[in-house]
């Protein structure tokens, strides 16, 4: 079984910042690319940003300058440091990996179950 979960969600005003932390358990070869996705109430998930296990980052433009994603992956591990937070960014936030269970010649995506960040105005 393999397992993320994240932590770090809450309230915070406009302007303000917030940490998400995700954490992959469980019985893991390698572990690929990690990323956020949010989901807005009423909305699709959408991309937030990606890093790859070399460390190469990807930002949906809007995030760009105030999102920033990082990764241990001694730890396997995924952050994402959340600042000049607007109500639009109010969404629920899940962390999701692309991981090698040991045993298995292929990787299998999976996610975590969310965690709620509201900005408020």
């Amino acid at each position: 079984q393999v397992q993320l979960v994240e932590s770090g969600g809450g309230l915070v005003q406009a302007g303000g910042s917030l940490g998400l932390s995700c954490a992959a358990s469980g019985s893991i070869l390698r572990v690929d690319t990690m990323g956020w996705y949010r989901q807005a109430p009423g909305k699709q998930r959408l991309l937030v940003a990606t890093i790859s296990s070399g460390g190469t980052t990807n930002y949906v433009e809007s995030m760009k300058g105030r999102f920033t994603i990082s990764r241990d992956n001694a730890k396997n591990t995924v952050h994402l440091e959340m600042n000049s937070l607007i109500p639009e960014d109010t969404a629920v936030y899940y962390c999701n990996a692309r991981i090698q269970r040991a045993g298995n010649g292929y990787y299998n995506t999976y996610w975590g179950q969310g965690t709620q960040v509201t900005v408020s105005s």
